[in-house]
């Protein structure tokens, strides 16, 4: 069987500040079983639906978006005996 690395998800977040800071903003490749879109979701946030971009914080925030869109597959792939 053959095996690959993907990167799924990526961390926006102020130079120095932890991964769980309340600043980080998740960017995520997501699956519910029909085809992978992008998650973008930050600590803190979770239970209220919406994010806060910081105007400085945009570009890598769409840079970040922009990878993992143009990552997502639209189908899953599935392969047997590799």
């Amino acid at each position: 069987m053959k095996y690959e690395t993907r990167v799924t998800a990526l961390v926006v977040l102020p130079v120095g500040q932890p991964t769980f800071s309340e600043m980080a903003t998740t960017v995520e490749i997501a699956d519910e079983a029909a085809g992978e879109f992008v998650e973008v979701k930050q600590r803190g946030r979770i239970d209220i639906g919406k994010i806060q971009i910081n105007p400085e914080e945009w570009p890598a925030l769409r840079d970040a978006i922009d990878r993992l869109i143009a990552e997502c597959r639209s189908e899953p792939v599935v392969k047997n005996n590799e």
